[in-house]
């Protein structure tokens, strides 16, 4: 059967806009403050899955919901099943929006909102490429599911269900990263270091607060400093703010200076790619004397975390010729006087180290400044042969579509749901030249990439399942 796969994409240009609105207006952010034996993380999540779920309803597809943790729309059957990760959860929104951000906005080709490019926009390409099949009355000869977690930018814990209550899928892709094709995945490890609340008289720090997750660079930071040096303070700040690509403001509260900075959000697989605001905030504030575990948990940040993403300081850098460089993220940091002080630290790391050498390294700098270290997660590196055929054969389809030659696949630091399955693979919607703004603020993806994106998913299912 010969289908013009991009004719299709634009034939379903504007229902798939009308369900990618729906889905963006839903603020689907893992809440456990507010979950229920109904929405064990919280509503957003299992809204925003309901709702994926419906479009597979309304089009005919067998649909599961899986307590409200992970659902999945099906086509065909098979000993076989041919799987396709995705995820409906967003992360919080932040600052420095210029659109709502879950109010999906059109704008110069583009759509901007919290989730168009992570991994909604993506995820609903990857269940419009599957309408092609059955649209145009193709018969798999193996089972499809479009798989869609709601906790993939926290634990997991919706796809870690799924495999404990279903069957392994077979092969598969996961369409939440970049093209042409990443067939190796670094091991992501997450440690937590605490400290203890004791301050000093000069200095007194009050509170500290930077991140709000694990896996994004952390774009503001806030202190609230006690001191009875007010000038000093204020004039190495507003110095400190020259020399210095941050943005920020300080003032004179009834409890304290509030010092504020702004930096620039990024995912935590590129830190580089940030400006993280709570490690320069460590940096400023450790030219002063403060004392005691205030005086440590600034000077753990600032001499061994801040500005050093390739983890050199703690002496854990490591690069592998074939999975690249180490990083690091320093994703969350706080501290108050009451309770103690708290760093949590990200590693993308490639074979050749490991999770427990990682640990050693962070474990023996935080002792120097009386920090505890613990491990809060940790995957172990993913990675697919290039020559099997699940990457052949996309990349084959990704040079059709896109008249790209030499293609090659690659390894990089993001963990997508493709690394639960042997023989798992990420596959797009991110273009090479296209922008990436995953967790960041004003996200957005190109209409056009995306309706390009859907041909592609669709001729890939095709060759993967039908041909």
């Amino acid at each position: 059967m010969t289908i013009d796969w991009k004719k299709q994409a634009q034939d379903y240009r504007e229902q798939y806009l009308q369900d990618l609105k729906e889905l963006i207006a839903i603020p689907s952010v893992r809440d456990d403050e507010h979950k229920t034996d109904e929405y064990p993380l919280g509503e957003g999540p299992a809204k925003a899955l309901d709702k994926f779920l419906s479009f597979g309803k309304r089009d005919g597809f067998i649909t599961k919901n899986i307590d409200n943790l992970v659902g999945y729309i099906e086509y065909g059957s098979g000993d076989q099943t041919f799987a396709m990760q995705s995820h409906a959860d967003v992360m919080p929104a932040g600052d420095g929006w210029e659109t709502e951000p879950f109010v999906m906005t059109e704008k110069d080709g583009s759509v901007f909102g919290r989730g168009t490019s992570d991994d909604k926009g993506p995820g609903l390409a990857a269940y419009y490429g599957l309408r092609m099949l059955k649209d145009n009355g193709i018969k798999p000869n193996m089972k499809i599911r479009l798989i869609i977690g709601t906790d993939e930018e926290s634990d997991w814990t919706g796809m870690k269900h799924y495999f404990d209550v279903e069957p392994q899928p077979t092969l598969g892709f996961s369409p939440d990263a970049e093209f042409p094709l990443i067939n190796g995945e670094k091991g992501n490890a997450a440690y937590e270091t605490t400290f203890g609340h004791t301050n000093g008289q000069a200095y007194t720090l009050k509170h500290f607060d930077s991140g709000i997750r694990t896996n994004m660079v952390p774009g503001n930071a806030t202190a609230l400093v006690e001191t009875d040096n007010n000038e000093q303070f204020v004039d190495a700040f507003t110095d400190f703010l020259d020399k210095t690509p941050l943005s920020g403001d300080i003032k004179a509260t009834g409890e304290g200076i509030a010092v504020h900075l702004i930096g620039k959000q990024a995912h935590a697989m590129a830190p580089e790619n940030g400006i993280n605001a709570g490690t320069y905030l460590a940096a400023f504030l450790n030219q002063f004397d403060f004392e005691g575990d205030a005086k440590n948990f600034i000077a753990f940040i600032a001499d061994y975390l801040h500005d050093d993403t390739r983890a050199h300081k703690i002496g854990a850098n490591y690069t592998d010729q074939i999975m690249g460089e180490l990083t690091m993220n320093v994703g969350i940091m706080k501290f108050d006087f009451q309770n103690g002080g708290m760093v949590n630290t990200n590693f993308r790391y490639p074979k050749g180290t490991d999770n427990d050498q990682i640990l050693k390294q962070l474990a023996e700098v935080a002792d120097k400044f009386g920090g505890h270290v613990k491990q809060i997660s940790h995957m172990v590196p993913h990675y697919v042969d290039p020559q099997d055929p699940i990457v052949k054969t996309l990349l084959n389809v990704y040079e059709e579509q896109t008249g790209a030659t030499d293609v090659k696949p690659e390894v990089v630091g993001g963990g997508t749901y493709a690394r639960m399955m042997k023989r798992g693979v990420a596959f797009g919607a991110l273009f090479p030249g296209t922008q990436d703004t995953m967790h960041q603020a004003n996200e957005f993806q190109p209409i056009d990439d995306l309706l390009k994106a859907m041909a592609i998913y669709g001729q890939s299912i095709y060759e993967l399942t039908a041909k």
